[in-house]
């Protein structure tokens, strides 16, 4: 009984996963109430949203970390293959950023809706720490940035935002994909080579990127 009782749980907790992340992609954070998703979800138990995760804010860190736990195991698997970021090239760094991205939405399939959730997630005041947050508290990403440094960084602002501008160019740029995938603009049967298109994109535009701002002599 208690397994079949957890099993249960697990089942619902996954629909309202799913669902939430669907509507808040769609209609944004205003537009969308806790009830709306347990009715999408097929709760019939108008509690059911609150029981399992307590309140929104819950729900949708629930939501970034599962996302963030799976592109992990890819950028764990890429690590292992390239070596320690301080022995890669600036390149292989910055794919080890950007192309876990990637292959998760590649084995998310069409449709999906993370990328567009993301997008909304940084932009609501009471989320947006704790998306950059989850990501960055990866150990292998943190390491990965660390790496980029240059010696003896004058300027932790600066760092900063060249972290930000990298963020911003993955999270938008995902999100402009999966909506063009999600409205007919890109097939379904050419979705993992569009992604992986957009990657090798992203890959050389954080290239360019980090590399005019290190020679900006301010």
């Amino acid at each position: 009984m208690t397994v079949q009782a957890s099993a249960r749980a697990v089942t619902a907790r996954s629909a309202i996963m799913r669902a939430a992340e669907r509507l808040y992609a769609t209609e944004g954070f205003a537009g969308v109430s806790i009830r709306q998703i347990g009715e999408a979800a097929g709760q019939r138990n108008k509690s059911a949203v609150q029981y399992h995760f307590t309140s929104r804010d819950e729900l949708v860190k629930a939501i970034l970390a599962e996302h963030a736990e799976a592109m992990e195991v890819h950028r764990l698997a890429m690590m292992s293959r390239l070596g320690e970021p301080g022995a890669m090239s600036p390149r292989d760094r910055i794919r080890c950023v950007v192309l876990p991205h990637i292959e998760h939405h590649v084995d998310l399939g069409v449709p999906s809706w993370y990328g567009r959730f993301l997008a909304q997630v940084v932009v609501e005041p009471a989320l947006r720490e704790y998306a950059v947050s989850v990501h960055l508290e990866r150990p292998s990403l943190r390491r990965l940035y660390d790496a980029t440094r240059e010696p003896g960084e004058p300027d932790p602002d600066r760092v900063a935002r060249r972290e930000a501008m990298t963020r911003v160019l993955i999270v938008h740029m995902c999100a402009e994909l999966e909506r063009d995938l999600a409205t007919g603009h890109a097939t379904a049967a050419s979705a993992a080579t569009a992604w992986r298109r957009l990657g090798d994109d992203l890959v050389t535009a954080v290239c360019g990127l980090l590399g005019a701002l290190r020679s900006d002599p301010r």
